[in-house]
């Protein structure tokens, strides 16, 4: 019986070292080994592959929740909805357009699009398509929150008047 016990409570003490993260299994030897002893794991909500995304489509994404991602712009529709289109007299993405596609009802990305003048929502009819609001900054520093038309274009900066300051797209927040 002293035996079991024994069993029991060094199961339990390896078992909430292990959880802690203060141990790991070992061949070689039951004591815990520090050198084994993985990171600790941190989300920092940077965006994968953004460096490369910025190499070849000089588009910077910085953050986000993973429900709004770079995508392409031949996408199909899926129930009529399919891309939302980014559109800048900048040279990014391809001849100034860039696409993202949103996963979830809610989703979130921080991002810098230099020169955007047109949002396309990602609904492809009437009624469809995501509900997402578009922030924009001129170089002054005039933010601005937009409502993106989710079946329809949403003129920003010079696209809504020739007059206006170019904007910079700074968020994409998609919400129900």
């Amino acid at each position: 019986m002293h035996f079991s016990k024994k069993i029991a409570v060094t199961a339990a003490i390896t078992i909430t070292l292990a959880t802690a993260g203060l141990w790991t299994a070992s061949a070689a030897s039951d004591a815990p080994q520090a050198d084994d002893t993985p990171p600790a794991l941190v989300e920092d909500y940077s965006y994968p592959g953004a460096a490369g995304i910025l190499a070849q489509y000089n588009v910077t994404l910085i953050s986000g929740d993973g429900h709004i991602i770079f995508a392409d712009c031949a996408t199909p529709p899926v129930n009529n909805v399919s891309v939302m289109q980014v559109r800048s007299t900048d040279e990014v993405g391809t001849n100034g357009l860039v696409c993202f596609k949103v996963l979830a009802p809610t989703g979130h990305l921080e991002l810098r699009i230099p020169a955007v003048y047109e949002i396309r929502g990602d609904g492809r009819t009437s009624g469809t398509g995501h509900k997402v609001k578009a922030e924009v900054t001129t170089d002054a520093g005039q933010h601005s929150t937009v409502n993106v038309n989710p079946s329809g274009s949403t003129q920003v900066g010079i696209g809504a008047s020739p007059d206006n300051a170019p904007t910079t797209l700074l968020q994409l927040t998609a919400a129900p």
